[in-house]
Order: C-alpha cells, then structure tokens, then sequence
C-alpha cells in the first residue's frame, strides 16, 4: 500500500515542501524486494508555473509500483514561500537539490514539463551526476513575440481584476484550437484548464506572481547537456513550442530521443495522462519505447544524433 509523506525544507530562508510517495507492505515496511516491474530510482517530478506537488495523481498510479514518486510546491509555487524579485533560477535549483539530499539518495530521475523543463535541464546542466535519467516534455524552447504580447494582454486583466479574462487568455495561449487539428478530449481540456487557472489566481497568494514570473523569465534552453540518458516529447499540435523547434532542441543533448504523442497539444499531459505516465514508465525503466499505440507516425521518434555529428 502507498505511504505518503510530506517534508518541509528551506533555501536561502524561503520556505518549501516536497511529497513523497513509496510503495510499502504493511508487515516489512517500504518495498525493496522483486517485483514484476524493474525497480529505478525515484522520481522526481516538476510541472508547469501553477502546477504544485498535488497535480500528478496518473504518474503516482503507473510509478508507484516501480519508484518512489516526488512532487513539490518549490518556492513561488502552491503552498511554499513567494520567490524573491529577480532571477529564479539558481534559487530553485538549489531547492531541487536540497531535496534530492533529503532523499538521502546518489541520484534521482527528473521529469520536467513546460515551465519545469527549464527548472529540470538547468539542474541537470549543473549537476548531471545527480540525474539518472531525464524526462523534459512541452519544452518552451521559443516563445515568439506575439504569444509574448498575448500573455501582456492575460496579465493585464489580471491586473485589472477581470480573472476570469485571464483565465480565458491564459488557455487560449496554451491549447491548440485549430478545429483542422485533432486534439483528443480538447473540450474537456479546456474547460479543465480554464478552471484550474481561475482556481490558482484566485487562491493561490502566489499565483498572481508566478504568472508575472513567467513571462519576465527568459528561460535558457542554450549550452547543450551529456552524460544524462534524456528523453524529449510534446504533443503532435504543441503550439507553446512547435514539435519541430523542440526536436532541434532535443538534438542539443547528446545521444538523447525524441518524439511526439499523436492527437495532443501542449497540454499532453492532460489530454494525454495515461500514455505520458506510460512513456515514463518506458524510459525511466530502461524498456523499449515502441511499439507504443500513442506515439505519432512522424519520424521524430529515432535517437537523436549527438550533436558534434550534426551538419
């Protein structure tokens, strides 16, 4: 049966926490014998700006049995202290790694989506020892400068007052509405979105400033990465970041893969939450990601040449 524990931490005075989830029988305690499913190290999971340590209930399902599971509300995020103005980054790093030390563990597999993929390939450019393998998924490679003047107009009805303008906005930015392109349960999604967004800025104490965060940061997907098995995705129809500018990120990583998950937008992880934990579960276990139903028939799903054999 699982146990879930949730432990406090500080860095730099500001104040976090981070859930943890591990599988355990009720007469010997945490499970650490065979089992039907190779164990791996734990994973740590890091979602988008509004997604705190409470949002990843399919990856606690498919990962449980294999790993234990990591979620966190990182300062500036759910319940954890507001960040400080200016640059983040080097903060929620040394936040990530204070729990990777509490684990008391050598290394953990990092899974990062959107506004976490940043967080988790600097973190892995900064210390790749401590990462075994990395999952970076709706990666916010390029933001061009009409989404940039989009997410302004979100903002400022936010400051306005007018949350629900936001939330609007927001969803729009973040979804693929091109009836021409299919997006498997996109109604569902957008309505699920819309409301999550609403529900964040108008209970959250920090939301308000994550969102401003977001569009001020710059995240730097620049400097390549090795030594760190990693595995790239997005949705077929990501319109954040197109599939097509991600693969050229993913080529960056040496020796990393890459591939999209057909009928899915940005919000894979939601349209698409069974066959993203799946895909997890895939690689953070070492098996063979094909054949796989979900994956789309664009050839984006070869490894990825390294880069110093790129033209």
């Amino acid at each position: 049966m699982p146990e879930e524990t949730v432990r406090s931490l500080s860095v730099d005075g500001l104040r976090y926490s981070y859930r943890l989830l591990k599988q355990t029988c009720p007469a010997t305690g945490p499970v650490t014998g065979p089992s039907t499913e190779p164990r791996t190290e734990p994973v740590v999971v890091l979602g988008g700006a509004l997604q705190g340590m409470l949002g990843w209930p399919q990856m606690d399902g498919r990962l449980g049995p294999v790993a234990e599971v990591v979620t966190a509300d990182l300062p500036g995020m759910g319940g954890a202290a507001p960040l400080p103005p200016g640059p983040s980054a080097d903060i929620l790093c040394a936040a990530l790694t204070r729990i990777i030390d509490d684990l008391d563990v050598p290394r953990v597999n990092l899974f990062g989506f959107s506004y976490g993929a940043a967080l988790a390939f600097r973190c892995a450019q900064h210390n790749p020892g401590r990462i075994a393998r990395l999952i970076l998924g709706g990666v916010p490679v390029h933001i061009s400068q009409a989404q940039r003047a989009h997410w302004q107009r979100a903002t400022d009805r936010l400051a306005a007052g007018d949350r629900d303008g936001f939330a609007t906005l927001v969803t729009e930015a973040l979804m693929c509405l091109d009836p021409d392109r299919y997006v498997a349960r996109r109604d569902l999604a957008y309505r699920y979105v819309k409301r999550s967004m609403l529900h964040a800025v108008t209970h959250s104490p920090h939301a308000a400033d994550s969102v401003y965060r977001s569009l001020g940061d710059r995240p730097d997907f620049s400097g390549g990465l090795s030594g760190v098995p990693t595995l790239v995705f997005t949705g077929e129809h990501d319109t954040v970041t197109s599939a097509e500018r991600q693969r050229v990120f993913a080529a960056t990583i040496r020796g990393s893969r890459f591939t999209t998950i057909r009928d899915a937008d940005h919000w894979v992880v939601l349209e698409k939450a069974d066959e993203v934990a799946d895909l997890t579960l895939r690689f953070f276990t070492d098996r063979p990601l094909e054949p796989a139903a979900y994956l789309s028939s664009v050839p984006h799903q070869d490894r990825v040449p390294d880069r110093s054999s790129l033209a």
